[in-house]
């Protein structure tokens, strides 16, 4: 979990009161027109450097030695800026503010008489921070959590998203615009991988299952859009200690600038010493890890935001294995850096500018027995997203270039002890595009977005045109039905790439219908979809290096049903969220022989989470329930592909966080159990690669690494202000 927990912390310790330390206190929260809180809005003083940025919830609080008549300026992107005329006497200042929304340079089209939009966010699902660490059974994962959206197939082998029928490398993650190339950590078979960036790094997330803007790409089923936080709140420490790693952050907030650094250690060697296991750990997995944060604000509305980070990890495990010896073993070693740098700014005229660059590295190393295979991969991303909003409340203009460069490199050594037998293939793309969206509103209860994009890859020698479309129609005050088109299109994998660059773009189609209501801190959305895929990878599964068996002659579709059913208010402290998936999907591609279920997908996928805020006992009670329909899966022992039919994939996960104080300082106790109940879920099969002397293969089954995961860590944060009432509920 690493410093995936620490932040927790951090988190809801910034959602409770503080105590005024100078002239003036003001505080508040500002919401939008549905009441829902902003995050990231720049709220100051005109004419001085005395201001903030609101949390995850919407919240501020700053202090100033002014005094007399003032104003109180708010702005952010996507919203019509307001100026609150203030009178600043030396008594503390608790204010309510509320912003309108207008179509600007994060792509928003909004009705005034009822807040809709035709565009990501309206259609997608969206978790904020608090919502991944508290969810219960996530493991404070992004992943994890989103994992309990509609849309989604939790796979529990992998740990990654695979979004309505599509496979994980076909879901793609954006951060402030810039796609990630490595998002996960390394990993081996049968052990899930978790993201690497910690989610208190983003005031947000969005989540899109189909039907996204033409301002993202090269992902066939969906986008994970992470918006990282501006100016960070306040200088403090945090300090963190677990059964399973340590952790320390430091935070120093300036008047116009923030620099965060922290640092982990993670060692499960204690761990699976202490808790069963179904398989044995060699090396019980470690990593240490270590990231820098920068952030500047250049003007009343510009940003510089810097973000490196660097992790290690290695683990070496033994499985049940087939095979007459009866075990495997697998190591693994990985590095990762990963740096990120954005801007964005108003122009002139109307215009503003969102740009950025990002640099990646990933050595992966796996030894399989006396195999080895070790591959690296390097990557420059760059992409500038001009904005005009010159024309009012009626539409804007988006318009874009992003580049791509990347180098991969694999090494196979058949024996470990040989050096001298080595293969190696490489190769590097070159990838440019272009896009441009115009988000229109053609009536008070009827609006729109149009655009396109092309893509040309050097490697492939191919180009691409990709339009989409999206309409929205407000049905009432607080409801709306909109629809989205769209074709899309991605490289095949570097796995296929290394062994055969001559390929094609993999296309999709989607057809997405949504109904939206949203009210009162209650949301439903239901939404119908049908993709289509053609030009998909294929290859001689048997023959897994030949190039002359890769061709683009895949197809498939998936269409289905997502319900989500959100209550934040009926019942008082409490919160929670059901969802449902029905899925129908078929795909012919990779070494499939014939069309098939893949084995990634369930039928019917649901999810209830919930929260609880307990005062009297200053404690955040969390649960999860998952159930996921047999997945399929290839029985070498019977006639016929993808067959055989799994066991269903039930979970019940269980979490509390205590929050106390410790020598002086605001604490959080954290507890967590991961499949309570001890389900021992079924994840698939491993077969023999010769049959027994029966005629029949041997087989053994695909299982998570441990019955259940228990967590308790405690969180300590060291700020430069004294906490103030924690009976407060952190919503």
């Amino acid at each position: 979990m690493k410093r995936l927990l620490l932040a927790l912390l951090l988190l809801l310790a910034s959602t409770l009161g503080l105590r005024a330390q100078s002239t003036t206190m003001l505080s508040g929260t500002v919401r939008d027109a549905a009441g829902q809180a902003l995050p990231g809005v720049n709220v100051f003083l005109r004419g001085t450097f005395d201001g903030t940025s609101t949390d995850t919830l919407g919240a501020f609080r700053f202090e100033t030695q002014q005094a007399g008549a003032a104003t109180l300026v708010l702005s952010l992107l996507g919203y019509q800026p307001q100026e609150l005329p203030l009178a600043l006497n030396g008594q503390p200042l608790k204010l309510s503010l509320k912003m309108k929304g207008t179509p600007h340079a994060l792509g928003s089209v909004v009705v005034t008489a009822g807040a809709f939009e035709a565009s990501d966010e309206k259609r997608s699902a969206a978790l904020n921070t608090r919502d991944v660490q508290t969810t219960a059974g996530a493991l404070a994962d992004v992943a994890g959590a989103l994992n309990t959206l509609p849309g989604t197939t939790k796979v529990g082998e992998d740990g990654m998203l695979f979004v309505r029928g599509g496979a994980a490398n076909e879901t793609k993650v954006y951060m402030d615009g810039l796609p990630v190339q490595n998002f996960y950590a390394g990993s081996v078979p049968a052990v899930p991988a978790r993201g690497r960036f910690s989610p208190t790094l983003f005031r947000g997330t969005v989540f899109s299952t189909g039907g996204y803007s033409a301002l993202y790409g090269q992902a066939l089923s969906g986008v994970l859009l992470l918006n990282s936080t501006d100016l960070s709140q306040e200088t403090q420490t945090g300090l963190s200690v677990s059964n399973l790693f340590v952790g320390a952050s430091r935070t120093k907030r300036w008047e116009q600038t923030s620099l965060d650094v922290s640092a982990d250690y993670t060692n499960l060697t204690p761990y699976t010493g202490l808790i069963p296991q179904n398989v044995e750990w060699v090396q019980a997995p470690r990593s240490g890890s270590g990231s820098v944060k920068l952030a500047h604000r250049t003007g009343q509305a510009g940003m510089l935001k810097v973000y490196g980070t660097w992790s290690a990890q290695r683990l070496t495990i033994r499985q049940p294995s087939p095979e007459p010896v009866g075990q495997q073993t697998v190591a693994l070693q990985n590095g990762n850096g990963y740096l990120n740098t954005t801007f964005r700014s108003p122009l002139r005229r109307g215009w503003s500018v969102q740009t950025g660059v990002a640099l990646s590295r990933d050595d992966k190393d796996v030894q399989p027995d006396t195999l080895r295979l070790r591959t690296l991969e390097q990557a420059l991303v760059g992409r500038v997203v001009l904005t005009n909003d010159s024309a009012g409340s009626r539409w804007n203009l988006k318009l874009g270039v992003e580049g791509v460069g990347q180098q991969v490199t694999q090494q196979y050594q058949p024996h470990v002890i040989d050096a001298d037998t080595r293969y190696e293939t490489s190769f590097i793309e070159k990838r440019a595009a272009g896009f441009v969206e115009s988000d229109f509103q053609l009536s008070d209860r009827l609006a729109g977005r149009v655009g396109g994009r092309v893509e040309y890859s050097a490697l492939l020698g191919k180009a691409n045109a990709a339009p989409r479309l999206a309409l929205a129609y407000q049905t009432s005050e607080n409801s709306s039905v909109s629809g989205a088109y769209g074709r899309f299109y991605q490289t095949p994998d570097n796995s296929l790439l290394l062994v055969q660059p001559s390929l094609r773009f993999e296309q999709a189609t989607h057809s997405v219908l949504t109904y939206q209501y949203n009210h009162d801190g209650k949301l439903l959305q239901a939404e119908v979809y049908r993709k289509t895929y053609n030009h998909l990878t294929r290859y001689d599964g048997q023959d897994l290096r030949n190039a002359a068996t890769y061709d683009n002659g895949g197809t498939g579709y998936a269409r289905g049903l997502d319900v989500l059913w959100r209550d934040r208010k009926t019942v008082k402290n409490l919160e929670y969220w059901v969802s449902y998936g029905l899925l129908d999907t078929r795909r012919q591609y990779r070494a499939d022989p014939v069309a098939a279920v893949p084995t990634f997908a369930a039928r019917h996928n649901v999810s209830v989470v919930g929260k609880y805020w307990v005062p009297k006992l200053n404690t955040l009670f969390g649960a999860t329930a998952s159930y996921g329909s047999p997945r399929r899966y290839h029985d070498y022992n019977q006639e016929g592909y993808n067959q055989g039919v799994l066991p269903t994939y039930q979970d019940v996960s269980l979490n509390a966080s205590y929050l106390t104080r410790l020598f002086g300082q605001f604490t959080i106790v954290h507890v967590s159990a991961s499949n309570l109940l001890g389900r021992q879920n079924v994840y698939g099969y491993r077969y023999a690669s010769t049959p027994a002397a029966s005629g029949q293969f041997n087989r053994v089954a695909v299982t998570p690494t441990a019955p259940r995961m228990l967590f308790v860590g405690v969180f300590i944060s060291i700020n430069k202000k004294n906490p103030g009432d924690v009976n407060e509920r952190p919503e």
